[in-house]
């Protein structure tokens, strides 16, 4: 029997909030137990919970005060989740190059495209992998230019002794369904700027003064017709109490959900020994280390792509994914349906989006397929594996 995903821990913190008939005076208990334990496993001093993944990174630009007239760099080769959170704060994105080999945002382009105006940068350690901190960070030295690492995809992750969640000014994980720890849905944040975490808390939890370091409001305050609620604009993106509680229960199992993807990668990667000129995964640099939520690998040939896609499924494969549309292909940029947002854009920005800003990142994109990692029995993932190299022998 293999590891389970969910398990009798997460059945029995969900039927502790049940029992709790969601009595408000109880209502926050897992939404802080998952916070510090999250903050904890991730090496930092604080962590805020939130409905979802792309609201943790709409907070931090709201919290950091950035907003119209403002440039955020981002990478194209993502979900476009990133690049809304961004139009989302009325804020305009930038698209910088990727690395060929480790897929990852490229420092040097992003020194090209930082403006005056450069406000922020978003950083995707895309499917597991961080990208290079040390040139990131050397770049923005001395800048007044926030980096917040998207961590969607990456769990555990080190960048040279460094946990990935612990570098930037922020971060921002994801819960999703597909994630290496899962609620359903659900995101958090780490931060080690305590000012920054109240700040966060208070745009999550629709601006109510009352809430500060911690998540919750007393009922006695709220017993006072006098009693302000309200200090500022704020959204309503907390985590309800039962995705905090499954969410709980999958941090504190977070190293063995992680290595069972390891695992897996690591019989993909044996399977393409040999083959390396005809399919290259995913370079993982000396000092980094890769939590796999995918494995993912580059086709040398971008029209071989569907004929090793059938091939795959015939020989008895689970099949794979493409990567996403580059963000600023896809129809929303091309066709501006920003929902009016596009008024705070200026007619360079416009040109931008026209004007092919990312040739690495337009040449792997088409190339590259994402094999699951999530077999929780190891036989299974051994089976893929053996599939796969059955694959590319049979294009020799």
């Amino acid at each position: 029997m293999g590891l389970e995903r969910i398990t009798n821990l997460e059945k029995k913190y969900i039927d502790d909030v049940l029992a709790s008939q969601f009595r408000t005076s109880s209502g926050a208990k897992y939404m802080k137990m998952l916070e510090e334990e999250f903050a904890e496993k991730f090496e930092c001093d604080h962590a805020v919970s939130f409905i979802n993944g792309t609201a943790t990174m709409h907070a931090c630009l709201e919290a950091w005060g950035i907003g119209f007239g403002d440039e955020v760099i981002v990478t194209p080769l993502t979900m476009s989740s990133t690049t809304f959170a961004v139009l989302q704060a009325n804020a305009t994105p930038i698209y910088a190059d990727v690395d060929k080999d480790t897929f990852n945002i490229d420092p040097k382009s992003i020194k090209e495209k930082i403006t005056s105006k450069t406000k922020a940068i978003i950083t995707v350690s895309l499917y597991g992998l961080s990208p290079d901190y040390d040139e990131i960070l050397t770049i923005i030295k001395d800048k007044n230019i926030k980096l917040l690492e998207d961590n969607a995809e990456c769990f555990l992750s080190r960048y040279k002794g460094k946990m990935v969640g612990s570098i930037g000014n922020a971060a921002s994980f994801s819960f999703q369904s597909s994630k290496h720890l899962t609620s359903g849905e659900g995101g958090i944040v780490t931060t080690n700027d305590e000012e920054f975490a109240i700040r966060l808390r208070k745009i999550q939890s629709l601006g109510y003064l009352g809430v500060g370091k911690g998540a919750k409001i007393k009922k006695s305050d709220i017993q006072d017709p006098k009693y302000n609620r309200h200090g500022s604009l704020g959204w309503n993106y907390r985590m309800p109490e039962l995705c905090a509680a499954v969410a709980y229960a999958q941090t504190k199992r977070v190293e063995e959900l992680v290595q069972a993807r390891i695992e897996s990668a690591k019989l993909f990667s044996q399977a393409i020994r040999g083959y390396e000129n005809f399919i290259k995964e995913q370079h993982v640099p000396y000092g980094y280390t890769n939590s796999y939520w995918t494995w993912v690998a580059k086709i040398n040939d971008k029209d071989l792509w569907h004929d090793f896609k059938n091939n795959f499924i015939a020989n008895g494969g689970d099949s794979f994914y493409s990567s996403w549309q580059l963000s600023y292909l896809e129809p929303f940029i091309q066709n501006l349906n920003l929902l009016g947002r596009d008024k705070f854009m200026t007619p360079e920005n416009l040109e931008h989006y026209k004007s092919n800003p990312c040739p690495v990142a337009e040449d792997i994109q088409p190339r590259l397929m994402q094999f699951k990692t999530n077999y929780w029995n190891i036989d299974s993932a051994k089976k893929q594996a053996d599939i796969l190299n059955k694959t590319c022998t049979s294009f020799f």
